[in-house]
């Protein structure tokens, strides 16, 4: 008897989930677990968890629907604590731009430092986002990707007058994007607007160098006794 068409099941399952609830899709059902309170036993999921201990996780593409739920996020976080530090942990391969805007004027609005911590990826406007971390407070893992790059608009095609109109708005965010970059890094205008002629990779250490982040982290493992057996 094979178990394939269970599996099936199970993922179809996880993506109906994913559909609904907004949690990134995975190719394994989402375990739940329990917990003891003092009213009895809560059962959550691990997304559930990271938010209750004021951790935002955007592990999908940067889009409308996962730009309104970080969105929301940071402002029911905020209400909860206005002086509490909010965690957002970034893996993420970028994506609109608007959503971008989004997400990058809520962290700039809300009175809750935002500590970004990049594991995986940050590519394109994840990498903004992590650069836009609360100064001091904007970390990533060893072997975290960052990549920059200059903003594209696909479908370019009609009327000259809207190609122009599509032209002029990109301009627009390539110098949105340029400023802010120089903002949170501390680099030059100049320099930045070369950079992103064409996508520059960082590892976690040039990510530290070009200021998008301010911290290589290794492990929160305590080190090893060296009387310890």
């Amino acid at each position: 008897m094979t178990t394939r068409p269970y599996f099936d099941a199970l993922a179809r399952q996880a993506e109906r989930s994913a559909q609904v609830t907004g949690l990134p899709v995975s190719r394994y059902v989402l375990p739940q677990f329990e917990e003891r309170t003092a009213y009895g036993f809560k059962r959550q999921d691990p997304y559930a968890k990271l938010f209750e201990d004021r951790i935002v996780f955007m592990g999908v593409q940067v889009d409308d629907a996962s730009a309104d739920d970080i969105m929301a996020q940071l402002l029911v976080l905020e209400s909860q604590d206005p002086d509490g530090l909010i965690t957002m942990y970034i893996n993420s391969p970028g994506g609109s731009f608007t959503a971008l805007t989004a997400i990058y004027d809520t962290m700039q609005y809300i009175k809750p430092q935002v500590q970004t911590v990049c594991l995986g990826q940050a590519a394109s406007a994840a990498a903004v986002l992590l650069a836009a971390g609360s100064p001091g407070k904007r970390l990533a893992l060893p072997n975290a990707r960052v990549l920059i790059h200059q903003p594209a608009m696909e479908g370019m095609h009609g009327q000259a007058s809207d190609i122009e109109i599509l032209a002029d708005e990109i301009d627009r965010m390539r110098a949105w994007l340029e400023d802010t970059l120089a903002l949170h890094t501390g680099r030059d205008r100049e320099l930045i607007h070369k950079d992103l002629e064409r996508d520059k990779i960082l590892t976690a250490q040039a990510a530290l160098d070009y200021g998008i982040v301010d911290q290589v982290l290794t492990s929160r493992k305590a080190p090893a006794s060296p009387h310890s057996s």
